[in-house]
């Protein structure tokens, strides 16, 4: 699995054009074959800044997905609604397939 996580300092002037291009990307990245998982989250402590967290298969879908009009369009789009340059994590963990259960936090039933 190809895990990125993306930190997105949005113009506080451009908020509503970044949530509209948000919501757009997120669906049409959901549709890729290889996306295993996509989200966008807002920092708590920084407001304008929106976190992705996305996750491929593999890097042959994480490769198609930057080879996407979707993405190049994001891009292009992005470059206008940001306050700094994002910053990226990537990671490539093979044994990893998405999500799994954390073990420290189960529902209590009352």
């Amino acid at each position: 699995m190809i895990l990125i996580n993306v930190k997105f300092p949005v113009r506080a002037d451009q908020a509503d054009r970044w949530q509209e291009l948000a919501n757009k990307y997120a669906a049409q990245v959901h549709a890729e074959e290889g996306n295993l998982f996509f989200e966008w989250s807002r920092s708590v402590a920084e407001p304008d800044t929106w976190v992705c967290i996305e996750g491929f298969r593999d890097s042959e879908a994480g490769t198609a997905h930057v080879a996407t009009t979707a993405f190049s369009d994001f891009v292009d789009q992005a470059s206008d609604l940001v306050a700094a340059q994002p910053e990226i994590i990537y990671v490539d963990a093979p044994e990893v397939a998405g999500f799994g259960p954390m073990g420290e936090i189960q529902p209590r039933h009352h």
